[in-house]
């Protein structure tokens, strides 16, 4: 997950497509918004780990950025992670997720 993080601090496109798990991983990976602006991030709280089994796991976090001149915005999210071959991917992600 922080090694994910810092490949968006970084725009690291390339490196987040090859840690997307194949069956959910988008075609490409623009990081920037409609206007062109890279968004900035500011930081990154992990709040909970949960080892489900051998090969997978689940990692919630805030993650805050800003894009442009806007406020800072929160991002929560419950990602979920696959590994395979000794391999951790990221498979998909609940926005906000319940408490």
């Amino acid at each position: 997950m922080r090694s994910r993080y810092s490949a968006y601090v970084l725009g690291l496109s390339e490196y987040l497509l090859g840690t997307w798990h194949v069956s959910t991983r988008p075609r490409s990976l623009d990081l920037t918004d409609a206007a062109g602006i890279a968004t900035r991030w500011l930081g990154l709280g992990i709040k909970r780990h949960v080892v489900i089994d051998r090969d997978h796991a689940e990692v919630e976090f805030v993650a805050r950025c800003r894009v442009g001149g806007q406020p800072a915005r929160r991002l929560h999210e419950r990602s979920r992670f696959v590994r395979e071959a000794d391999t951790w991917f990221y498979l998909d992600g609940e926005i906000n997720p319940p408490a």
